[in-house]
Order: C-alpha cells, then sequence, then structure tokens
C-alpha cells in the first residue's frame, strides 16, 4: 500500500465534505473531516498497524467556518488506519513539541473544560470501523490517561499514546443488504437477541438434529462451529425466526464496544455491550472475519439474509452516554479520552461546575449533552449510516429521555432542572422526522435514572411499555389489578393515543435484563451471587413481580403459556427475549449484564426437549453446576412450550383483528376492533379487583375473526356463561382454540380450526388459566370438531345454534344481558314461590 500523500491542499479550509473518512470512488482520493470547534491545531496520523507502531506520516489538518477540520489524500484506501491529535488554548502549539512532550503545555483543560492534549492519539468519532477497544490492553490502558493520572510514575498527560490507542479504519464495501421488508410496523412483531448468545451454544452446531422432530422447525441449518456467535452465525437463525412466526429480530448493541468479552472468553465486564465506543463502527469481537472492512460486511450480509426472509432488523443503540471512562484518579483534570472527549469535551458531555463528567442519569458517567448541535448532529448521522448503507430497519433507543433533556438550560448543578424531559426537543423531533422520511422505525426506553416517561415521547416514536410489563405481571400472578390489566391489554390509550396508535406500544413482560419468562414464573427472588456460569453479577431488581408457582412444574408451565399468550393477543406489538419460546433460564440471575457464558447463551438442545433443564448446561462438561430443575418434564417428546409459543406467534400473524393501528369503540359492534370486558356472567363489566373476566375482541368491519379471551387468576375454576339463546340469523360458531391449563397439555393446549371444540353455554377455565374461543365460519371448512372428553358444561359436539356474525357481538350481547335479567328474574321468583309454576321460555 502506498504512503497517503495530501491533494488540493488550497481546497482544504473550504471544503464542504461530510465528517468521518470518506473515498470518492471516481477518483480514489479520501477526504477525513472531523469536528474540533475549539482546537488551534489538529494533526492526522497514519499508521503500519493497529498497536505496536508510531505514525508513518502526520499532516496538519485545516479548520473551516463550521468548526471541522478537513483534509485529503490519495493512497488512503480502504484498510487505511488513521487517527488524530489535537492542540487548543491549554496546550499551545511549539514546533519543537514531539509526541511525549510536555511543549506548549498550560493546563489540562481549557476555560471551558475541553480536554485537549495532543500526546492522545484519538480515533474519528465517525469512523466506520475501530481497529480494538481499550479494555483489550489490559494494563496499557493505563496509556490512555491524561492530566495529572500517573503511570509508572508518569503523569498521563506527558504519555504518548500512539503504540496503542484504537484507529479509525477506512472502509470501503459494497455489500447489498437487500430491500427492506415494507410490512407495516403493526405488524412486527420482535424477538430481542444477543448476537453472541444466540447461536454460541456448542449445540447450535447440531440445530437441524435437534429441532427436525418439532412440527414447523424441520430443515433448519446447522451453524458451522467457526461461525457461532458471529453476525453470520446469526444470520443462519432467520429461518428459524421465520418458523416460529415472527417478524423483527433486535440485537443488543452492536456498535463498538469497550469489554474484554472476546469471542466465547468469559470476561469480567460488560457482554451486553451497553458501552458504546464507537457510533458508526460494528463491533469486530462478533464478526468471524476479523479483517479490516470484515465486520461491516459481514454485517450488511446478516441484514441481507435477515431481509431475504421477510424479517426486519432493528438495533438496540446506546446514545446516552459513551465508554470513555469518565474522569481519572477522581480528578476532573484527569480522563482516559479516546475519541468524542479529546475533541469537544463540553460539547459532547455534560458537566457539573467543576467540569467533571456527570453520570446521573445514566449511571455509568460520559452522559451525552443533547443541548450541543455536535452530539445531536453525531446522532443523526449515525442513524441515517446504519439505515442508509447499512440496512437497519429500526432502533431501540437505550436510556432515551437523555436525548430530550436540555443541560445548557440549567445551571451545571441545579439537578431538578437538569433532570427536566423535553417532548419537543429538537433533537427528538429530528429523529422521527428522519425516521419518517427515510421510512425506518425508532423506539425508546422512556426511562432513565432521572425519570420515568412512558407515554411522553413526541408523536411518531414507539416505546417499550414497562406499564405494560408491570400490569400483567401484576395480574396474571393474581393481585387482581383489573382496571390496569384492561387498560394494558387495550394498548394503553390514555398514554399511547397522541403517538400515533397502540402499535407504537411495544408490549413487553420480559426483556433482556430482567428475569426470563420461566424464571418469571419461578423464582420469588433474583439469585445473582451464584457460580459460574449462571453468576456472579451485581444489580438486578428487587422488585419483579415474580412468583415460583409454589414450586408446582404444571403450574409453572400454565403461568409461562399466560404471560406468552397475553403478549400477544393484548393490542399493540409483542416483544419477546430470545430463548423465552421455549423456557429458557438464567437460574434466577437477573442481571447477568457481564456473563458471556454457557449458561447464559442460548441451549438449543432445550428448545428440542421435553425436559428442558434436565439436560446438562454444556454436554463437554457435564460437571458444571447444572440449571435448577423448573420445568419438570411434559408428555410430548418435543418442548411443549415451543409449539405452544409458535402456535400464538402464528396466530396473530394470521389475524388482522390482533394487529391494529386504531383503537375501537367502548362499546361492542362497532367499525373498528374493539377489546371489551365483562365479568363471568358477560351481563357488566368487571369490578375492581375481579380475577376472572372475559375480553370480548370484536372484529367490527375487518377481514378477522371475532375472539372471545376467558382469564382465570385466581385457585377455583371459573365458569363463563357464553349464553344458551342463539340468534336465529347466524353465521359462525364459537371454538376453543387455546386452553393454558395443565389438562391440556397432552394436546398441546391449542387446537387448529379443523380439530378445535365447538362451544356454547358454558365454558369452564381452570384456576391460573386462560382459554381463547375463535369465531369459526362454517363455509371455510366441512370438517367435524373432535368429541371432547367433558371437561365442563355447554361443551357440543355439534353444531347446534350459534350466536352472531362476525363483528357483530353488540347484537349477541344485547340479547345476553336481556336473557340474562330475565334468568335472574325467574330464578329469584322461583326460590321466592317454589309452588308456582314458571312460563315456558
Amino acid at each position: 500500500m502506498t504512503s497517503p500523500l495530501p491533494v488540493s491542499q488550497d481546497q482544504w479550509a473550504h471544503g464542504s465534505w461530510p465528517l468521518g473518512a470518506h473515498v470518492d470512488p471516481r477518483t480514489g482520493e479520501t477526504t477525513f473531516a472531523v469536528a474540533a470547534p475549539h482546537a488551534t491545531r489538529v494533526t492526522v496520523e497514519f499508521f503500519p498497524r493497529a498497536q505496536g507502531a508510531d505514525a508513518e506520516a502526520s499532516f496538519a489538518m485545516v479548520p473551516g467556518v463550521d468548526g471541522v477540520w478537513r483534509a485529503r489524500f490519495s493512497g488512503a484506501r480502504h484498510g487505511t488506519l488513521y487517527g488524530f491529535r489535537t492542540w487548543g488554548t491549554n496546550w499551545s502549539y511549539d514546533p519543537a513539541w514531539t509526541p511525549g512532550s510536555l511543549a506548549g503545555f498550560v493546563s489540562d483543560r481549557d476555560a471551558d473544560f475541553n480536554h485537549l492534549n495532543p500526546n492522545k492519539v484519538l480515533f474519528d468519532p465517525y469512523a466506520r470501523e475501530v481497529t480494538h477497544n481499550p479494555l483489550s490492553l489490559g494494563e496499557n490502558k493505563a496509556l490512555l490517561g491524561s492530566g495529572p493520572a500517573e503511570f509508572e510514575g508518569r503523569a498521563g498527560r506527558e504519555i504518548d499514546s500512539a503504540q496503542v490507542a484504537p484507529k479509525g479504519v477506512v472502509v470501503e464495501d459494497a455489500t447489498a443488504t437487500g430491500a427492506n421488508p415494507a410490512f407495516p410496523e403493526e405488524d412486527n412483531a420482535i424477538y430481542e437477541a444477543h448476537v453472541k448468545n444466540l447461536t454460541l451454544h456448542p449445540n447450535a452446531t447440531t440445530l437441524s438434529e435437534l429441532l427436525s422432530p418439532t412440527p414447523g422447525f424441520a430443515g433448519l441449518p446447522d451453524i458451522p462451529a467457526p461461525l457461532r456467535g458471529t453476525y453470520a452465525g446469526a444470520a443462519m437463525m432467520a429461518p428459524y425466526l421465520g418458523a416460529l412466526g415472527l417478524t423483527v429480530i433486535e440485537l443488543l448493541p452492536v456498535h463498538e464496544t469497550d469489554s474484554d468479552q472476546v469471542g466465547a472468553h468469559a470476561g469480567s465486564t460488560n457482554h451486553w455491550g451497553y458501552q458504546t465506543l464507537a457510533f458508526f463502527a460494528p463491533n469486530r469481537d462478533y464478526s468471524s472475519d476479523k479483517s479490516l472492512g470484515g465486520p461491516t460486511r459481514e454485517f450488511k450480509e446478516m441484514v441481507a439474509a435477515f431481509h431475504a426472509a421477510g424479517l426486519k432488523v432493528y438495533l438496540d443503540v446506546v446514545y446516552n452516554h459513551s465508554a470513555e471512562g469518565g474522569n481519572w484518579a477522581d480528578s476532573p483534570d484527569a480522563a482516559g479520552f479516546t475519541s468524542l472527549g479529546g475533541f469537544a469535551t463540553a460539547d459532547y458531555y455534560g458537566l457539573d461546575a467543576a467540569g467533571g463528567l456527570i453520570d446521573g442519569a445514566t449511571g455509568t458517567s460520559n452522559q451525552m449533552n443533547y443541548s450541543s448541535p455536535l452530539s445531536c448532529a453525531l446522532v443523526l448521522d449515525s442513524l441515517e449510516y446504519w439505515h442508509g448503507v447499512m440496512g437497519v430497519d429500526g432502533f431501540r433507543f437505550d436510556l432515551a429521555p437523555v436525548l430530550g433533556r436540555r443541560p445548557a438550560d440549567a445551571a451545571p448543578e441545579d439537578w431538578d432542572a437538569q433532570r427536566r424531559f423535553f417532548p419537543d426537543h429538537p433533537l427528538l423531533l429530528s429523529i422521527v422526522e428522519l425516521a419518517r422520511r427515510q421510512g425506518f422505525e425508532v423506539v425508546a426506553e422512556a426511562w432513565d435514572l432521572w425519570g420515568y416517561e412512558v407515554g411522553n415521547f413526541p408523536a411518531g416514536w414507539g416505546e417499550w411499555n414497562g406499564r405494560f410489563r408491570d400490569a400483567m405481571r401484576a395480574y396474571l400472578k393474581g393481585d387482581g389489578n383489573t382496571d390496569e390489566f384492561m387498560a394494558m391489554f387495550n394498548g394503553d390509550y390514555l398514554h399511547f393515543h397522541e403517538n400515533g396508535g397502540p402499535h407504537k406500544s411495544v408490549n413487553f413482560v420480559t426483556a433482556h435484563d430482567g428475569f426470563t419468562m420461566f424464571d418469571l414464573v419461578s423464582y420469588n427472588t433474583k439469585i445473582n451471587d451464584q457460580p459460574f456460569p449462571f453468576g456472579p453479577t451485581d444489580g438486578g431488581s428487587d422488585d419483579n413481580m415474580s412468583w415460583d408457582s409454589s414450586g408446582d412444574h404444571a403450574l409453572r408451565r400454565t403461568r409461562w403459556r399466560n404471560f406468552w399468550l397475553i403478549t400477544f393477543l393484548a393490542r399493540g406489538v409483542p416483544m419477546i427475549v430470545s430463548g423465552d419460546e421455549y423456557g429458557r433460564t438464567q437460574n434466577g440471575n437477573n442481571n447477568p449484564w457481564s456473563l458471556n457464558t454457557v449458561g447464559m447463551w442460548n441451549n438449543w438442545a432445550q428448545a428440542g426437549s421435553n425436559d428442558p433443564t434436565g439436560l446438562p448446561v454444556d454436554p463437554q462438561h457435564p460437571d458444571l453446576p447444572g440449571y435448577h430443575d423448573n420445568i419438570g418434564v411434559m408428555p410430548d417428546a418435543t418442548n411443549a412450550l415451543l409449539t405452544f409459543a409458535r402456535y400464538v406467534a402464528r396466530l396473530r400473524a394470521e389475524q388482522p383483528t390482533l394487529r391494529q393501528r386504531s383503537w375501537g369503540d367502548a362499546e361492542l359492534g362497532g367499525k373498528d376492533v374493539s377489546y371489551v370486558y365483562f365479568g363471568t356472567a358477560l351481563d357488566d363489566p368487571p369490578r375492581p379487583g375481579d380475577r376472572q373476566i372475559a375480553v370480548a375482541i370484536d372484529s367490527g368491519e375487518g377481514d378477522g375473526d371475532d375472539f372471545w379471551v376467558l382469564l382465570n387468576m385466581y385457585d377455583q375454576p371459573a365458569t363463563f356463561d357464553l349464553a344458551e339463546t342463539l340468534e336465529e340469523d347466524h353465521q359462525h360458531e364459537w371454538r376453543r382454540i387455546i386452553d393454558t391449563a395443565s389438562w391440556a397439555e397432552a394436546e398441546g393446549n391449542a387446537w387448529d380450526m379443523d380439530h378445535a371444540q365447538a362451544v356454547t353455554g358454558t365454558y369452564t377455565v381452570e384456576p391460573w388459566s386462560i382459554a381463547v374461543l375463535q369465531a369459526h365460519h362454517p363455509s371455510t371448512t366441512s370438517s367435524k370438531p373432535k368429541e371432547l372428553w367433558g371437561r365442563g358444561d355447554g361443551l357440543q359436539v355439534d353444531r347446534a345454534g350459534l350466536p352472531y356474525r362476525r363483528g357483530r357481538f353488540g347484537l349477541f350481547l344485547d340479547r345476553v344481558r336481556r336473557d340474562g335479567v330475565a334468568r335472574i328474574e325467574r330464578l329469584t321468583e322461583a326460590k321466592a314461590h317454589p309452588d308456582k309454576p314458571t312460563e315456558a321460555k
């Protein structure tokens, strides 16, 4: 490779080329641009390798009126490694300066608290790839520190970091990502996954053998051993997600991160990746191809594979803070900046009155400053790159309220004012406008340590609905918060009606940070202090609203089915965590953020087994602590949880009634899909505290079917009166398609319409169970429902009088209410006058 040479230097001061390094395919020349508005001098340096070498060439850049420093070179094409050095009013340029000297030094920070130090090589905030991360340096990470923090008796400010600092990589790549799926947002069903955890378990290499006996999962590919835990391995899971019935894969952070988690090595910190080092660079550790440019190509190929399977790709993005390490040695003069902070500390970060980096809303230091145009531009440019170039379809924003705060509008330590959230913040509005214009989707984690803002983001934003999680966890363990359940099951109209529709509510009961879905029904408290491979870790909520189901395996499986079912039937967009579909457990650890261990990887043998927690954690190391016996043995030879999960997910995918972007009426029989609630007699709304309720899902004038959802979150059976009096002008009958109770496990707890039981009169739902009835149209099939073995009154094997047309719940329920009142009056009269004959009805 030829050494880079400057070209067209007379144009540098007047250039307008964008931030980052960009190769002009026409000329082969590469432009470099970096924002450093407080710098008095910036140089760009080129390196022969990532570590252990000084720069082979260094060139002074030229500032523009926009505070951006620019340069253009020939011979700086794909794979070129580069970095920057900065000077400022605190460190004036002295021709006598050489790397590692103090020539020109005045102070560690300028008057605005910017750390400008030419002894520290910085990588480009817009670099498309980064060579390595600071934690990988081990003890040599200390060489990155500036200010008075000492290393081997020398102040950090005078130590040259060139031989260890991460470098930016010039990337040229034309890999196609395929067409972005065009289905609407209400059709989303999200699968949250970690790139490594998804395929790093040794059993991923025999995926096809493990799952081929499970209906619907034949023909899956095996993950080749070299691709386990990589973008390429994740891409091969696209057929699995399609078979499961999900439409979106949401990946935990894939931006280059500061971590010691390398490959299958269980490091000590940051396995989840929520310490972003570079906002444009894919994590090199997740790529099987670690060559320069390899991660970019492999990530794009993964996106193309998901797109080819009809799946969207979401990224979990962390713009609320960075991984630059904060202040060192308890001194605001000392820091370990490798990028942003070394160019414009006060622009990129929130600072206290002494210029120290704050961490109030994030708990991690390096909280971003979104009063600054530089920070806002960084976010918008990053999103545009990951969508437009890398093919990503949507983004979930970690601790998103940080993006809606204006630190410059308040005194640095007026914490009440600093905490204020602005729904009309220009960045939040710009993000949603960019998303609308370019066709991607944005979802906020609408809380942080400073505030809970669910429902407060601007129109167009989706949000993780923590209220849904809390309401469902409580109601489905018998707390009887009936009003909250009804509001959340109906899509949380109160908090989301101004956001654009119920599809802006992302409904979940579990996420990466917390119990898995099966652990939610298996533990009363977290167990984070256990040994490898399920611990130890720190943190994690103490209030999980969980219940161990009294240790009853069958009840745990029933309650797991309840959580899965409600998540998919609720109005809004469902999200589940990878492995929840087959009962993945973390042995009660609810915060395994640092655990890159076999205990946390998806064990695909569990997905194919009727005794998932009876299997070894790692067949190659049978001496490891095993899974807790949470699930027990299921009646079928395969994993009945997985087959139930698939049935429910595909039911939602096939039923427009369950995928709506508008709310219906409070009454039944209207134009739109309506969720209307009743007590067991179906003649009145539920009362506060009712743990046995019925939900009528009325399809209105839509193309889907009507449903009854009958819930019993009590320890006694519930009999629901479905009305023996029938409309003469009928078009369909009810068929029971789901019952989560343990009695139905032998048949998988779900039936296709051809084999579902016809139901009239009453239906009895067992304790802690849910039943779903679906409207059946005889014209669609001539099959007969099979006989049921007597599970309660009113279960008919024949079609005997059908109550109402699709979407005419209102007519039916008016009749039910009239007849119910009449029956009560007759019974009352009969009790008062037992000898009086009753009038035939």
